[in-house]
């Protein structure tokens, strides 16, 4: 992987061509498909543990394997919660047959007891076959997490600290632990802490469009994050106007304000081995409440151009056109899922050269 200072001094990346393809994807091996994240799935993931579940419900990450090998998946990014040692042989055994990548997804440990189940998930995760683990700071959103900057300092100190306790674990087994800009750092913050704890074992999960919560444009974001990137959720955006601010939403691949082709390129160029995985989660638009103070608790200082910039995007949108779950019954929620990961993955391949 590029470090962060070879990178700045390639200056800006511009795409070649005007086939449609990112040069960076073009020049990748033939074969190179997109993976996909269990998040994509959170309807239909969720209901295996529900004995009313619309059929055909899912069990574990074999079945989900067997559905990925349908959509022409390359790669699964799913958690590796309570597998055990036998669980993750046969996931290993089952994706290679399938010729599908595995990543795992885990949560970072706050005590000794978690640090413990987190050691014993990474081992998991390497007997599965899986090189680059997925995880997060704050499982929320930090406007709705946190009501005083004391919070946020005490959050910030704890992050640090649980990254700081696993890197040798990681490390140790060869993983690549890839932190998710998840609605809760902003470019400098993450950049900060990145640079903290400056190890080769520790990076990022670029999710594209999450940092429109925090009003910083994700192609700036993409530009910032690209050489700590590991991994990636690969999603486009919608946004539209709301009385308490603004609405976010994932929509399929192509129906939204990202330049799709760009951020890939970007990741591509600083890391020519990053797997692309979708995620597209289908639920209602999430309301992000600039207008409310709360929201300001933690980020009293953010430029105006950001919050004017946002704002202009999200009033050029319709509400009426983001997804919505309305009027749907559960094996209509589960069936509009599905439509939109396949939408998703056919502009995958039909305009950013996927297979």
């Amino acid at each position: 992987m590029m470090n962060r200072r070879s990178f700045l001094g390639t200056g800006s990346l511009l795409l070649a061509g005007s086939a449609g393809i990112p040069a960076a994807l073009a020049a990748a091996p033939l074969g190179r498909r997109l993976g996909v994240t269990a998040w994509s799935y959170r309807i239909r993931w969720g209901q295996r543990r529900k004995p009313e579940a619309p059929q055909p419900a899912w069990r574990d990450a074999l079945d989900l394997l067997e559905h990925c090998a349908g959509l022409g998946a390359g790669c699964l990014q799913v958690g590796v919660r309570d597998w055990t040692a036998d669980f993750a042989g046969r996931v290993r055994d089952r994706r290679e047959q399938l010729g599908i990548a595995l990543e795992g997804q885990i949560a970072l440990p706050r005590d000794d007891a978690g640090l413990e189940q987190f050691t014993s998930q990474i081992a998991a995760a390497r007997e599965a076959g899986a090189t680059v683990v997925r995880t997060v700071c704050l499982g929320g959103r930090r406007y709705e997490s946190f009501s005083s900057m004391e919070e946020w300092r005490r959050f910030v100190k704890e992050s640090r600290t649980a990254l700081e306790r696993v890197e040798p674990i990681v490390s140790r087994h060869g993983i690549k632990l890839a932190v998710e800009n998840h609605k809760d750092w902003r470019i400098d913050e993450f950049l900060s802490l990145l640079e903290h704890l400056s190890s080769d074992s520790i990076g990022v999960t670029f999710d594209f469009g999450n940092n429109f919560a925090l009003l910083e444009h994700p192609h700036a974001v993409g530009e910032a994050l690209a050489p700590f990137v590991m991994t990636t959720h690969v999603k486009d955006m919608g946004l539209a106007p709301h009385e308490d601010g603004f609405l976010l939403s994932e929509v399929p691949l192509g129906e939204g304000v990202l330049d799709l082709e760009r951020m890939m390129t970007l990741c591509s160029e600083a890391n020519p081995d990053v797997q692309f995985n979708l995620e597209m989660i289908t639920r209602d638009p999430l309301r992000v409440p600039v207008w409310d103070d709360s929201y300001w608790n933690t980020m009293p200082d953010l430029p105006a151009h950001d919050l004017a910039r946002t704002v202009r995007l999200a009033q050029a949108g319709d509400p009426d056109s983001l997804p919505s779950m309305k009027g749907r019954d559960a094996a209509g929620e589960i069936a509009f899922e599905e439509e939109n990961v396949r939408r998703s993955f056919a502009f995958a391949r039909e305009r950013l050269g996927f297979s």
